[in-house]
């Protein structure tokens, strides 16, 4: 039997979020950080220091898969290699993002990263994302001449003092094609052995396809490094939930092998989804007060409409494409 009775409503989560049908004693916030809203009020109720399971790409709570580690591998590869471009592709949500933050956090001083995010325009206003991604000027009256001149004459002086320049375009699925042969020609600024500039290209699977297009031969040459970061299977969810839980602090792993399992039915083994539903089943378990999460909590998310990542998923086999 459902242990939710049919006559449970959705207001008394809602109360619960907000403080009011749980009494929970001062000494209950203690793993409370300052500033916390009453959206977290359920670490304490799982003895946790934070949010396992948040949206927001965080390399601490990184998960080492088979696949995420050949993705990290092939990114070093080509920082390393100075690949003229590396492609990384990968579903929404598959952690793209969050191996980039990590690759940052280990790059040496020796080199400048400029980070592009949804960069769009004429070729002129790509240039001037990446001038300003570089912390440099971009003055609105100068001419794409001038732009252009500005930017190799930073490159090479970077490399005059022993650096070298990586420009890593995150949602690169949204450049056109124009962009993208614009970028392949910022390449053309690096001559014999002397690699001036790196380009890192992260998107969506229909980045893979635009490269692999025809017309787009001289820039796919110029890739020397690329990778395709698929989702989970069922067995790496379920490593990938302990994983979380024990990074946040959780003494046991409280979901449920059912659960879990649910879980990955329902994401595909997307981590950004996978994150979803489990946040949003800890949040339905604090509100009946329960320790654990069962394949039961995770059902009455579902049924009650809470996960809106169900209504983008496509068919399983598409999305382990």
């Amino acid at each position: 039997m459902n242990e939710y009775s049919k006559n449970d409503s959705f207001a008394g989560l809602l109360r619960a979020q907000q403080g009011e049908a749980v009494n929970i004693s001062p000494s209950d916030h203690s793993t409370e950080q300052p500033g916390s809203s009453s959206l977290d009020i359920y670490t304490s109720h799982f003895g946790l220091t934070e949010r396992p399971f948040s949206l927001v790409p965080d390399p601490d709570f990184l998960f080492w898969s088979d696949v995420h580690r050949r993705a990290y591998t092939m990114l070093e590869y080509g920082i390393i290699t100075r690949a003229p471009i590396t492609l990384i592709t990968g579903e929404v949500g598959a952690g793209k993002t969050t191996l980039v933050h990590h690759l940052l956090k280990k790059l040496d001083g020796g080199v400048k990263v400029g980070m592009i995010s949804n960069a769009h325009g004429s070729r002129g206003e790509l240039l001037r994302w990446v001038l300003m991604a570089l912390d440099q000027p971009a003055n609105p009256e100068s001419t794409y001449v001038d732009l252009f001149s500005e930017f190799q004459t930073y490159l090479i002086d970077e490399y005059s003092q022993g650096n070298r320049v990586v420009l890593i375009f995150d949602e690169a699925q949204n450049l056109s094609r124009e962009s993208l042969e614009e970028l392949r020609m910022f390449t053309n600024i690096n001559s014999n052995k002397d690699e001036l500039l790196q380009l890192v290209l992260v998107g969506q699977p229909e980045l893979r396809d635009i490269v692999g297009r025809a017309d787009m031969r001289q820039f796919a040459q110029r890739v020397a490094a690329n990778f395709h970061l698929t989702a989970m299977d069922a067995k790496t969810v379920r490593k990938y939930v302990a994983h979380r839980l024990d990074v946040a602090g959780a003494k046991r792993n409280f979901f449920s092998p059912t659960a879990t399992n649910l879980v990955y039915e329902v994401t595909g083994g997307v981590p950004r989804l996978v994150n979803q539903l489990c946040d949003l089943a800890m949040v339905y378990s604090f509100a009946k007060q329960q320790k654990s999460v069962t394949q039961a909590t995770v059902q009455r998310v579902l049924d009650d409409g809470a996960f809106f990542g169900a209504s983008d998923l496509v068919n399983k086999d598409d999305l382990l494409r």
